[in-house]
């Protein structure tokens, strides 16, 4: 009997251990699924974000641009009312002052067209404006009409800038240049300094009656 009982009791206990040994598998996949749920969660979210970021960026580039056709349209002039050139040249900020504006016009610098313009000639939408400023050529087409100076982002709202390339500007390294507490040149330091400059060139010179 004794041999009987131990025999289930043997039975019962190994039973009892397969199913202790089944639980961590179960409960194993139950974690694998959970971390598999938790990642699929937050790559969704991680997602939704970037999408969130993107299209912010994009509406901000277009609130941008709204305010400066606002802006544009504020300095609009009135119904009926028309710009001088050399006003408008100065509103788009294509020259500093509006007297330098006048003063290209007087001097044969702004055509409109292809002709020369006075100062008071009235511009219109659509009109070809070339400039020659500041030893650079602008060529703008003229999209808005304003009568007051605004900023460089509204102004490039007024016009369709077809302008060539910029020259390119020489490099040219500062001659005569001296450190900091070094005192006064010398007269050799002057010699120098006048070779550097080329005011010690053959014809520079004393001539002699």
């Amino acid at each position: 009997m004794a041999s009987g009982t131990q025999g289930t009791n043997g039975t019962q206990r190994n039973e009892t251990r397969r199913e202790d040994s089944g639980r961590p598998v179960t409960n194993g996949s139950a974690g694998a699924t959970a971390t598999d749920t938790g990642r699929g969660t937050g790559t969704g979210a991680g997602t939704g974000d970037i999408g969130a970021g993107a299209g912010t960026d994009v509406s901000a580039v277009t609130s941008t641009d709204a305010d400066a056709v606002a802006v544009a349209k504020a300095a609009a002039p009135a119904s009926g009312e028309t710009v001088r050139v050399d006003s408008w040249i100065w509103s788009v900020r294509l020259v500093k002052t509006r007297a330098m504006g006048a003063t290209a016009c007087r001097g044969g610098h702004v055509r409109v067209n292809g002709e020369r313009v006075k100062p008071a000639y009235a511009v219109r939408v659509g009109d070809e404006v070339r400039l020659r400023h500041a030893e650079r050529e602008r060529v703008v087409v003229v999209k808005r009409v304003i009568r007051k100076r605004v900023g460089a982002t509204v102004a490039a709202e007024c016009y369709v800038d077809n302008s060539p390339p910029p020259p390119p500007r020489e490099a040219v390294a500062p001659a005569g240049i001296r450190d900091r507490g070094t005192g006064r040149p010398t007269k050799r330091d002057r010699r120098e300094l006048e070779r550097l400059r080329g005011l010690n060139s053959p014809d520079s010179g004393p001539k002699t009656p």
